[in-house]
């Protein structure tokens, strides 16, 4: 498989993620909702992490072999090629978290209009993981009911793939009696939600390191969840570097990475208790209208 050295825990990764989404999905009806809500969320959050490692190289020397590994689209809303063409470009941006260079960032650039009421509406964390995931959806689909009109050979290249992509997963789906709406609400929405969690506190305007990057310094279970990207200041410094990579590196860097702690959070239990029902910062970006939201 052309695979790179040492990374097989990535393949393994894969092997668990597409073997247990199969297992859960076939056997769905003989699992609890709790549970089963439970498995789906982990796996369609593993499953972004997955793809994010696909995004930046790994486990493979080929992109078309990381891009087959990462192509599926469990979540079923965004196409993997939209997906990697954004994510390098936050990478690659001048001004990390601007919203004017910055195609993921989650400021604004005015306090007003339909877009700082949905910036609102998910400021604390608790409206982050609620109403973060419809949010996310309904704007991507219109940004690209837009474009739609501007480049429609483009969105055919990113779309029809996806799109017949999900008509095998809503094949499977139908198959086994698993009805959409019930996927929708126990694997897309909660696991939308997790990732959404990671998101939340991991980039700040003010913060002047590598990708204004912050970082969870204990991510525990969450940590193998999100493939360490809970170290964001590290995978910003070194994008390159596996996920299995990346906490010797945090490790020899840390001082640098987390400025001695100010931008680092012991674990997401912080971020939880610190952001549950408050902002984590500033909606309107510093660059635009001075900061104030």
């Amino acid at each position: 498989m052309s695979l790179k050295p040492g990374e097989m825990p990535t393949l393994l990764v894969a092997a668990a993620i597409y073997g247990g989404w199969l297992a859960a999905t076939f056997w769905h009806a003989a699992i609890p909702g709790p549970l089963l809500a439970v498995i789906g969320a982990w796996l369609i959050a593993w499953h972004g992490s997955l793809q994010h490692e696909t995004i930046h190289g790994h486990p493979c020397r080929s992109r078309l072999l990381n891009t087959v590994i990462g192509f599926p689209p469990l979540s079923l809303w965004l196409p993997y090629a939209i997906y990697r063409r954004s994510h390098l470009a936050h990478h690659l941006s001048p001004s990390v978290t601007d919203p004017a260079l910055d195609p993921e960032s989650r400021y604004i650039a005015r306090a007003s209009g339909i877009a700082a009421v949905a910036a609102r509406a998910q400021a604390s964390l608790v409206g982050r993981l609620l109403l973060g995931p419809p949010i996310a959806i309904v704007s991507f689909l219109v940004d690209e009911l837009r474009r739609a009109g501007r480049a429609p050979r483009a969105l055919a290249r990113d779309w029809l793939p996806h799109l017949a992509a999900m008509a095998l997963i809503f094949g499977w789906l139908e198959w086994r009696h698993f009805g959409l709406g019930r996927y929708l609400m126990l694997f897309v929405y909660p696991g939308m939600a997790l990732t959404l969690l990671r998101s939340f506190a991991e980039h700040r305007a003010d913060f002047c390191v590598a990708g204004r990057a912050a970082t969870v310094e204990r991510g525990g279970l969450l940590g193998l969840l999100y493939l360490n990207n809970n170290l964001h200041a590290a995978h910003h410094d070194r994008p390159d570097l596996a996920w299995y990579r990346l906490p010797a590196y945090h490790r020899d860097h840390q001082a640098r990475l987390t400025g001695d702690g100010e931008r680092a959070y012991r674990g997401y239990g912080e971020i939880v208790r610190r952001f549950a029902l408050r902002r984590h910062h500033v909606l309107v970006h510093p660059a635009h209208e001075g900061g104030r939201a």
